[in-house]
């Protein structure tokens, strides 16, 4: 068995009592403050996906059968168990039956397919894949049975609203029944200093990497930024747009109202104008979406058909929030505070705007350091540098990761012996200590709050017979942020952008978010004096395009 990182592998003796004097970490676990949830407020709504509802006790009562079958499947703490699920009741079920027996989720997200799948549980070396059949005109059940002969870790394979065939097990089968096993059945709940989940990043190379949490380091981000700075309880309803196997929607969309006792509503298919609908028939009071979510919701928000006056915060992570969408946004919804956050897999949220902030400062930055936060912003020599100067974000706190699983030479190089991630992303601080991400060091498309790897499609490309040299750069996109665009020097005839993309999804079965949407052929790319490909060129010539 792959051996799991402790609080202590990261932080000596003193760091950790620190964090635990301050309240950053804490004791207990996610499946006794369901156990108090499911106390106070037993017949409240916990979760709804506009298909079903679940109360407190009956999804405290579903995840403790399904935790009792896990177990007696052999799935032991430490254990991983890889998910797939649209943002349905189901995953948030699954979600709880790992946490109380202590297994450890390996959430994926839908939009991945066969390379990444297979990817990330051989990596994680997951016992059991949970999975949907088709959702979205795409059969991942069908997939996950292709995948499985080389993926040997594999035990079970567990289907959602699907037909299980041989071989495999129905969820709806495990969650059956009345009782609600104890820890006679379940044992111990596991401590927040055990391991609760890998995430892995989308990130700027050609292969992922996992996230390690403790419950502790998720948790944190609940109570700093759930807690603190949005005030949810049980009086509000989370509505959840976005994905809940990303971090950003598995610890705010998930995790948080778990923890605080309000109800989380959950969205598996962006639609902006049903979304508003929504908003206002389940009665919710806060959300947190990527950019683009609050820029198409604004697009289609009709004052005739749509009421969001109990929707009081909206706070928006995965890329930086221009001033003209907060302005327009404010003129609309003077009654809902939008937030700039900034956050990444590895630290969940790092800096946050308050809703009494002064409006110049929500309308200019990404907030400031949360409590317990270290930011700095580092030169390319590695020391700080002076308020307003630009470098890269670096940071560190109680909600940083443990570590890269399997993977501790990349966790060294990305994290200092002081605890100091450094980030890969460019930003300046200014003198009241407000954070403004103004780039990035790394290659790295963000569309739709969704990181695109511009190396690992260039890697697929370059595999295609007609391809000779290629580079993929995001350009600009009013909606998304960006789309990638990818510049291919043929080898002899020219390829088509059909054939591109047709290769990649059915040759190489990259997931479809990651295929470019322009193609643009060269006869030769612009280089350094080193031989390197001088991507600025690119990215001016598409920007200048989009200004035309």
């Amino acid at each position: 068995m792959t051996q799991l990182i402790r609080p202590e592998d990261r932080y000596d003796a003193d760091t950790i009592a620190g964090f635990r004097a301050q309240g950053f970490w804490r004791d207990g676990s996610l499946a006794e403050r369901v156990d108090h949830w499911a106390g106070v407020q037993p017949d409240k709504i916990a979760v709804s996906d506009g298909y079903t509802e679940l109360t407190w006790v009956q999804l405290r009562g579903q995840a403790y059968r399904l935790a009792a079958r896990l177990r007696g499947m052999g799935i032991q703490r430490g254990d991983r168990v890889q998910m797939q699920l649209p943002s349905w009741n189901e995953y948030v079920v699954v979600y709880l039956a790992l946490a109380r027996i202590g297994a450890v989720l390996v959430p994926t997200m839908p939009i991945y397919r066969w390379d990444e799948v297979t990817y990330a549980i051989n990596h994680a070396e997951a016992k059991i894949s949970v999975v949907c059949g088709d959702y979205r005109k795409f059969d991942y059940l069908a997939m996950v049975r292709e995948i499985r002969p080389n993926c040997s870790s594999l035990r079970h394979v567990i289907t959602v609203r699907a037909e299980a065939g041989e071989d495999e097990l129905r969820l709806e089968d495990l969650i059956a029944g009345d009782e609600v096993p104890g820890p006679e059945v379940l044992g111990e709940p596991p401590t927040a200093d055990e391991p609760h989940c890998i995430i892995y990043t989308s990130g700027t190379e050609s292969r992922p990497k996992g996230c390690f949490h403790t419950f502790n380091t998720v948790s944190y981000t609940v109570h700093s930024l759930g807690a603190d700075v949005m005030g949810l309880g049980p009086d509000d309803v989370m509505f959840m747009p976005s994905p809940i196997t990303h971090a950003t929607g598995l610890a705010m969309g998930v995790t948080s109202p778990l923890v605080l006792g309000a109800s989380a509503h959950l969205m598996d298919t962006w639609e902006p104008a049903a979304a508003l609908d929504r908003i206002k028939r389940h009665g919710c009071t806060a959300s947190m979406a990527a950019t683009p979510f609050v820029r198409m919701a604004l697009d289609s928000y009709d004052p005739g058909r749509h009421d969001l006056s109990g929707l009081t915060r909206w706070v928006s992570a995965g890329a930086p929030i221009p001033e003209s969408l907060l302005t327009d946004w404010q003129a609309k919804f003077a009654h809902c505070a939008l937030l700039p956050v900034y956050g990444r897999s590895e630290g969940l949220l790092v800096t946050s705007c308050r809703p009494d902030d002064e409006n110049a400062k929500i309308l200019s930055s990404d907030g400031r350091a949360l409590p317990g936060v270290t930011l700095e912003i580092r030169g390319e020599d590695g020391a700080e540098v002076a308020a307003a100067e630009e470098g890269e974000i670096c940071h560190g706190g109680p909600g940083l990761m443990l570590g890269y699983w399997r993977d501790p030479e990349k966790t060294a190089d990305a994290v200092d012996e002081r605890g100091i991630s450094r980030s890969g992303d460019l930003g300046r601080v200014d003198a009241d200590g407000y954070l403004r991400v103004t780039g990035r060091i790394k290659d790295l498309i963000i569309r739709g709050g969704t990181n695109i790897s511009a190396r690992e499609v260039e890697e697929h490309l370059l595999t295609h017979p007609k391809v000779a040299n290629v580079a993929v750069v995001g350009m600009p996109d009013r909606v998304l942020g960006e789309r990638a665009c990818a510049f291919v020097v043929p080898k002899g005839e020219a390829p088509t952008f059909e054939e591109l993309t047709g290769y990649l999804r059915h040759e190489r079965k990259i997931a479809v978010v990651k295929l470019p949407e322009r193609l643009e052929i060269l006869d030769e790319m612009p280089m350094t004096a080193t031989g390197k490909i001088q991507k600025f060129v690119l990215r001016e010539k598409l920007a200048t395009e989009s200004k035309d």
